[in-house]
């Protein structure tokens, strides 16, 4: 098996996508891999800027332009309480995290650029799998990075219902 140095850990942030982290962590744990956390905004046409400058205060769209800085600080809260609840064996989860980033763009190819740029080794997302018929159980952004990614692709489901391991919102 190649060496795993860097491991890519794409999230939407949803309550239950701690479990692709989960499987993000173990991988680590085994290679002794650092991790790097992404989530991607999808990027807002203008026309759907103009919109929004035009219904929101002029403090409501500032906030709502610069929100990275508060998703990236919502995402270390949910590593940090994650790897207190969950990895208590694992001193040095939190440690594993080498960098958190938030950007604006297109999900798949974003995440693809992103692991080119950052020599990632492997990519660990997780998919809903709502959209069963059109997308043959994986998610649309999943199913592209599984198809275009040359390196390794751990797709986990995310199960819907409540369960034991979850990201607290």
């Amino acid at each position: 098996m190649p060496k795993i140095d860097k491991i890519l850990y794409a999230t939407d942030l949803s309550k239950n996508s701690a479990h692709a982290f989960q499987f993000a962590t173990d991988i680590a744990d085994k290679h002794d891999a650092l991790i790097y956390v992404l989530n991607i905004i999808e990027e807002l046409p203008e026309s759907a800027r103009s919109v929004l400058k035009n219904y929101l205060s002029d403090d409501q769209y500032q906030k709502f332009i610069n929100r990275k800085g508060d998703l990236v600080n919502t995402i270390r809260e949910r590593l940090t309480t994650f790897c207190d609840n969950v990895q208590k064996g694992d001193p040095q989860c939190v440690f594993r995290v080498a960098s958190i980033d938030v950007i604006e763009g297109h999900p798949a190819n974003d995440i693809l650029r992103y692991a080119e740029s950052n020599a990632c080794d492997m990519i660990v997302m997780g998919t809903h799998g709502k959209d069963i018929l059109s997308h043959a159980l994986l998610g649309s952004v999943a199913e592209k990075v599984l198809r275009k990614s040359r390196i390794p692709v751990v797709v986990v489901p995310i199960p819907d219902d409540e369960s034991e391991i979850t990201f607290e919102i």
